[in-house]
């Protein structure tokens, strides 16, 4: 099983960026900890803060790999082209938010990317991906 998990702007700065929100863990040391519960699962991993790159990836792995779990940041709010890429692909997607977008600004209560999706997860903190992992992982 392969899946890809898509972080969008800003993610990079996952442990250094209002730690009250989004914790005090970099993704990359939360990635080893997936790798390390999922042994018999590919998890590659992808980030950036550019709408095109993000748009280019999912094209890339979403004919191929059994899953996409992305957490596309504030473009979950804005973007139509990663709503439509999401769409054009056959691997199913899951939407993911580290904080519960619902309890935060307004602008922040609508997803273009949720109708795309097989489903959303947020407000878990970073343990909202691995609840995306279980759902793909149990297709």
């Amino acid at each position: 099983m392969k899946i890809q998990l898509i972080n969008g702007p800003n993610l990079n700065l996952l442990g250094v960026r209002e730690k009250s929100i989004y914790g005090n863990t970099d993704f990359e040391t939360y990635l080893k900890e997936l790798r390390q519960r999922y042994p018999s699962v590919e998890i590659d991993y992808y980030q950036s803060n550019v709408e095109g790159e993000i748009i280019n990836k999912i094209h890339e792995v979403g004919f191929n790999n059994d899953g996409i779990v992305i957490n596309a940041g504030a473009y979950t709010h804005t973007s139509i082209a990663i709503a439509d890429a999401i769409a054009a692909v056959k691997s199913p997607v899951i939407e993911v938010h580290i904080s519960n977008v619902y309890k935060r600004e307004e602008f922040r209560h609508h997803s273009m990317l949720a109708a795309s999706c097989k489903g959303v997860i947020a407000g878990f903190g970073m343990d909202s991906y691995r609840l995306a992992l279980e759902n793909l992982i149990s297709i």
